[in-house]
């Protein structure tokens, strides 16, 4: 039931990419020629929507680009997880069903935490506290009869209550609207009618399947972001048009495809992991272009360290996630983040251990060596330190670094009061740090029954290359792969996303009562609505033949239990014959039940939701052009550096990537440059380059 991707499609105008870290600002630029641009800029978190502004002005000044040859411009952003994490979402006001008050505060009854002997609330409370929650007349039964019609006086009573205490967002959650969602629809006609400028989520169309406190919590997050998210991509939509890029804004999604900003804004809770997503599908890009199907990408940023997983070739997905702990019911690539990356602070605990993160000292001041007022000790000042990074062309020259300021927060913090000189304490700095990354991906492959030794591992971000051998090492993986541009793979990744659509209708019913034609029915519902968003996004010449084109993917899924179960798994509909439907969604299911929890069984089971995902081929393929050459030109032959292990200095060989040839190969200890990263190949290791530019590490010695 899909129709096939045809990548390398012809992209026509110039294309760019940008993506926002908590410390630099990764951007892609794609002529129509192929020629592919870089750089990384400083971020501004106290105003995201500047950083991307700034980069458009980049492509101006360094490049000589007109914005206005710009004919897609696409971005990822974390916003949305910003708005949360920090607590600076929108004042919301939350409406269930009579009765139904407290349906974001009571939750679930299992605690995440079962040792703390403190008790803290579980719920999201502070999305909506209780003097922000009213419950009104209106309910369907599990059947999606109406046992309340809808008391509009009480709703506009209960809006008007809420107005005057200043929310700006309602999130409307009435029970078992899924079924039917006549009633939270015509609520929002009224509440519109009344205040017009009011955003309003509905439950039926955040998140239109059962379980009534996931569906709350993930209707409310979305309200809660929504009111922010508007008003940043109106604030860049706007930049963008004074700079004169006439093209539509796209904005990565957390399930790993892009949408227009227009899409974005009405469903913003979809936004979580647009960054890390793309992350994601550079990763699994990566690893296509050397021949290798089974990933793990490290993206390792100034604040955090992103894992995600990909198995033949495609990064793997979940049907929900969590922030902060709290569900969060909506698709996304699983990626396992963690509080560790170049900006990371080192300190040490009340004991006297030395600790890494997850504080980091962003983009202002930074780490230390930046030399603007930071004075804590950072994995990058530590690197700095062992002789790992030239302070002279860091980032391509773009940002100068102070070795002193390195050295002298680590004496200070770390070194001085553990009795170690600056060097070893520097190198306690990186053990810590990268214990904390393996651990990362242990959770992230042997917890779900994965194997990483039978993985490669792909390092991308600003600093993947500095850890990707000590982590090779630490998991027993022997191979890993530095992409083309490691430092902006999530920029790439953007570019290389598909424009993606996804609908879902809860399908509550056993494998024996299902009738295959009416679930073929509903998917044509789908169907529809997914080529109805597609359309809008300026590809309705996708759908003129009447089938999908060539750069057109359809996917067709169905969650499925065991009766009787309360978890779900996601499992592709391979067969669209009706007399083969089910029987062949069945046996998938046991087989994919096996994989997931390592078991099954051959009891009656159900389908709980029908899913379906559009997709457009972005015709993107990176360029075959080589990298510019880093700013300064001065690179020596060698360095010494400092390794673990190994109680003095080393010489290390200093190699500027861009004169590296297809085939070459060379041994560690050695130091790879260019502009947006750099990479450490050890002792013991063996680079060689391939055809596409990628270099292949692999342990020569154990």
């Amino acid at each position: 039931m899909s129709a096939p991707i045809q990548p390398g499609m012809p992209i026509g105008g110039t294309v760019v990419g940008i993506d926002i870290g908590g410390t630099f600002t990764d951007l892609v630029c794609v002529l129509p020629d192929g020629t592919l641009r870089l750089a990384k800029l400083r971020s501004t978190p106290a105003n995201p929507a500047r950083a991307v502004l700034d980069a458009v002005a980049h492509l101006r000044r360094a490049w000589g680009i007109d914005p206005s040859s710009i004919t897609r411009f696409v971005h990822g952003t974390t916003v949305a997880t910003n708005a949360v994490i920090e607590r600076k979402g929108a004042r919301i006001g939350f409406i269930a069903s009579e009765g139904f008050r407290d349906l974001l505060e009571i939750g679930r009854g299992n605690r995440r935490e079962i040792y703390d002997t403190v008790l803290k609330p579980q719920a999201p409370v502070f999305l909506a506290p209780r003097h922000l929650r009213r419950d009104v007349p209106a309910r369907l039964d599990g059947r999606g009869a109406v046992v309340q019609p809808l008391d509009e006086a009480a709703l506009l009573a209960a809006v008007d209550e809420l107005v005057a205490l200043d929310v700006r967002a309602l999130a409307i959650v009435f029970l078992f609207s899924f079924l039917d969602p006549s009633q939270e629809r015509r609520a929002r006609e009224l509440i519109l009618q009344r205040h017009p400028r009011l955003a309003v989520s509905l439950s039926s169309e955040v998140d239109p399947a059962f379980r009534e406190y996931e569906r709350a919590c993930v209707t409310a997050f979305d309200a809660y972001v929504k009111p922010v998210l508007d008003q940043y991509l109106s604030q860049m939509e706007q930049g963008l048009a004074d700079a004169g890029v006439p093209a539509r804004l796209q904005i990565m999604q957390s399930r790993g495809g892009v949408s227009s900003a227009a899409v974005a804004r009405a469903r913003p809770v979809r936004l979580f992991l647009s960054g890390p997503a793309a992350g994601a599908i550079g990763g699994a890009l990566t690893g296509r272009a050397v021949g290798r199907r089974d990933l793990i990408s490290v993206d390792i940023g100034g604040t955090s360290c992103d894992i995600a997983l990909a198995a033949d070739g495609v990064p793997l997905l979940r049907s929900e996630g969590s922030i902060e702990g709290h569900p969060v019911r909506v698709a996304m690539v699983d990626v396992n983040a963690i509080g560790a990356g170049g900006g990371s602070l080192a300190w040490l605990d009340g004991a006297g251990t030395l600790r890494v993160g997850p504080q980091s000292a962003g983009a202002d001041p930074g780490p230390a060596c930046y030399a603007r007022g930071g004075t804590e000790p950072t994995v990058t000042d530590a690197s700095l330190a062992l002789g790992w990074l030239d302070p002279a062309n860091f980032a391509g020259g773009t940002v100068a670094l102070d070795v002193e300021c390195a050295r002298a927060a680590i004496r200070e913090r770390i070194a001085g009061p553990l009795g170690l000189d600056v060097e070893r304490a520097a190198l306690g700095i990186h053990r810590v740090v990268n214990a904390q990354m393996a651990e990362g991906i242990r959770l992230a492959s042997i917890h779900r029954g994965i194997d990483p030794r039978s993985f490669s591992l792909v390092a991308l971000g600003g600093g993947g290359g500095l850890h990707a051998c000590a982590l090779a090492e630490e998991l027993d993986i022997a191979e890993v792969l530095v992409p083309r541009h490691p430092g902006v793979l999530s920029a790439i990744g953007l570019l290389a996303a598909p424009v993606e659509h996804e609908a879902l209708v809860a399908c509550a019913r056993p494998l024996s009562e299902a009738d295959p034609a009416d679930l073929l029915a509903r998917l044509a519902t789908l169907d529809t609505d997914c080529a109805g968003a597609m359309r809008e996004e300026g590809y309705a010449s996708a759908y003129e033949a009447g089938t999908p084109g060539p750069r057109m993917a359809i996917r067709h899924s169905a969650d499925v239990c065991f009766i009787g179960q309360s978890s779900y798994v996601s499992v592709p509909l391979a067969s669209a014959e009706p007399g083969t439907m089910l029987a062949r969604l069945y046996e998938d299911f046991l087989k994919a039940h096996e994989r997931i929890y390592g078991h099954s069984s051959r009891e009656p089971a159900r389908i709980v939701n029908l899913r379906s995902v559009h997709g457009i081929d972005a015709g993107f393929e990176p360029g075959a052009g080589g990298l510019p050459a880093a700013p300064g030109g001065g690179n020596c032959n060698q360095r010494e550096i400092r390794l673990p292990g190994v109680e003095a200095a080393l010489p290390a060989r200093i190699i500027d990537r861009t004169t590296l040839a297809a085939g070459e190969t060379f041994t560690g200890p050695a130091i790879v440059e260019q502009v947006d990263t750099t990479t450490l190949v050890p002792v013991g290791w063996t680079g060689t380059v391939a055809p596409g530019g990628e270099l292949i590490l692999r342990r020569s010695a154990r």
